[in-house]
């Protein structure tokens, strides 16, 4: 391969694997907030849900570009195996292996959500709270995987995790509108 298409593969390679990780936070954000009924007031569930899906999907080409971009530059031997069996990598083994489980745990969130009529609840919701694993370890794998030299990559990735924790606080400290509902049920007297 020529060191300009090379090149060329290492621009799109970086800049397919920031855009992805901004909408897999988006995303990621967009279903701990509204999980549970929890939505901010004045949205429709559809809008949202819409939303999320579409972000999700968009956020999935971004993620194949960046994938096959990376195996091809050359640059470093990343090889195909590496892109779905976790730790084989001969390049940077734990940080592409952490990218491989984020992969491999969105293929199985991305085939579930894409099922979701036709598997049981129960298993869609257990295979779509993987998330909670999957997004931080994209995450991760971005921000250490980071060109050295461009420091605004590695930042992108931190305000990804701080946005995504604050989503996570949020989900984990307030309460369900039904839960505040029966809570001040509770509380009236019987008569």
């Amino acid at each position: 391969m020529s060191p300009a298409v090379s090149e060329v593969f290492w621009f799109v390679s970086r800049a397919s694997g920031v855009t992805a990780s901004v909408l897999l936070t988006v995303t990621f954000i967009l279903g701990v907030v509204t999980s549970g009924r929890r939505r901010p007031a004045g949205i429709g569930t559809t809008v949202v849900t819409g939303l999320h899906r579409n972000l999700a999907l968009g956020m999935m080409v971004f993620v194949v570009a960046h994938i096959v971009t990376a195996v091809l530059e050359g640059y470093v031997d990343i090889g195909w195996v590496s892109v779905v069996v976790p730790f084989t990598s001969g390049y940077e083994r734990a940080w592409i292996g952490l990218g491989a489980v984020a992969f491999d745990l969105l293929v199985a969130v991305t085939l579930t959500s894409m099922l979701r009529h036709r598997i049981p609840e129960r298993w869609w919701g257990r295979v779509h709270a993987l998330s909670y694993v999957l997004w931080p370890a994209a995450i991760v794998h971005g921000i250490t995987m980071g060109t050295g030299s461009a420091w605004i990559l590695r930042a992108v990735g931190v305000a990804c995790l701080a946005a995504g924790a604050a989503a996570i606080a949020y989900r984990l400290t307030g309460r369900q509108p039904d839960e505040t509902r029966r809570t001040e049920i509770g509380q009236q007297p019987w008569r």
